[in-house]
């Protein structure tokens, strides 16, 4: 028998690579193996992200790229997935530009790339699954995990805060929480396995349980059994809201070995202002005590953020008070990105959007302070 061969290409968040193994699992039970090279590849797929336009333009770009290897060989096919598309003017980019593609599916729909596989192989016609249903979808045990050291586990869906700069909670749906047992039971047969690293996913894993009526299941009682587990382990976790991270929860992780000391709290500006503007729900004061009961109970700890530059409306002064926020924090790591924006959100509709020119100056003044801080603490 031929051996066939697929190759999938990731882009954007630890969640997108998760589920990137999910795909892997499914393409391996129906016999394909993995390639480095997309000649050898019988399968495709592209697993895309939206959260800001470089993403996309990467995932439309490589795309586009395999135009001419698809006329080469007729028989490859080519599945995109992912946020990406899960937008409908995306959808209808596709049809219209890239004709080429054979199979579209969107972020609730992922369990059924099987199917959908098997659909464009016996028919020969393109296909389309993009379901606005968000309820959970089934986990798959059929995953393929490359790296036999650090492990993904998705413990929540979806998002219900509503930045106004983000297209997550379109895309990814409402939150819905997994069941508390199937979440131990995975990271103790993980432990089993020997991996030492375990991450905990979750657009806000601090929202984990409340769409549950069990007063039980929440996030802090998740980490408490979690680094109760026997075995030689590390629990991290991403990403956390600054209006949801609670002290209970630093102070479990202050008590627990077994719990990673690295926080990552994405404050995105220093402003109240700004903040109000993007619907962040907390002010800087809230945060800064946060982040002091933090190095309070956890002196060795490990902090990283998120930083958004040019903001609608953003001036000076409010990007300065970013700035500051940051001097006075001394991260460990910063995440800058510059605003982009995105189709449908609020934020898109805003006044004052700012020109490139300006938000490239100040990503790159957020940069530089990062590598200032660093050479400062000897990172």
């Amino acid at each position: 028998m031929e051996n066939k061969y697929y190759q999938i290409i990731t882009y954007g968040c630890q969640m997108n690579i998760h589920e990137s193994e999910k795909l892997a699992g499914i393409l391996e039970e129906l016999g394909y193996k993995k390639t480095d090279k997309k000649e050898n590849a019988s399968v495709i797929v592209f697993n895309t992200c939206c959260i800001r336009q470089g993403a996309e333009d990467r995932a439309f770009g490589n795309i586009g790229a395999l135009k001419g290897l698809k006329k080469k060989n007729k028989d490859l096919i080519i599945a995109v997935c992912g946020c990406m598309t899960q937008q409908k003017d995306r959808v209808e980019k596709i049809k219209s530009s890239y004709p080429f593609v054979d199979i579209v599916f969107g972020t609730h729909n992922l369990f059924m790339f099987k199917d959908l596989l098997i659909k464009r192989l016996n028919t020969n016609k393109r296909v389309y699954e993009i379901s606005d249903d968000d309820r959970l979808m089934p986990e798959q045990t059929n995953m393929v995990r490359d790296d036999k050291f650090n492990a993904y586990v998705n413990i929540i869906y979806g998002c219900n805060n509503f930045c106004s700069y983000c297209i997550v909670p379109y895309v990814r749906g409402r939150e819905r929480s997994r069941n508390f047992n199937e979440i131990v039971e995975e990271v103790k047969k993980l432990i089993d396995s020997d991996y030492k690293c375990i991450t905990l996913l979750g657009q806000n894993v601090n929202s984990y349980g409340n769409d549950i009526e069990d007063s039980n299941v929440n996030f802090n009682n998740l980490l408490k059994t979690l680094a109760n587990l026997d075995g030689d382990f590390t629990i991290k976790f991403m990403t956390s809201h600054p209006k949801d991270l609670s002290k209970e929860v630093i102070d479990t992780i202050s008590e627990n070995d077994k719990l990673s000391k690295e926080i990552h709290l994405p404050v995105q500006s220093g402003s109240n202002k700004i903040l109000k503007l993007m619907n962040r729900r907390y002010t800087i004061e809230h945060y800064m005590e946060t982040i002091n009961y933090i190095k309070q109970k956890i002196p060795n700890v490990r902090l990283t953020t998120d930083i958004i530059v040019g903001f609608p409306g953003e001036t000076e002064e409010d990007f300065m008070e970013t700035y500051n926020l940051i001097k006075t924090v001394e991260y460990d790591g910063i995440f800058a990105y510059m605003y982009s924006v995105r189709t449908g959100t609020k934020a898109e509709t805003m006044p004052d959007h700012l020109p490139l020119s300006v938000k490239n100056e100040r990503v790159n003044k957020i940069l530089n302070l990062e590598k200032e801080i660093q050479k400062k603490n000897g990172r």
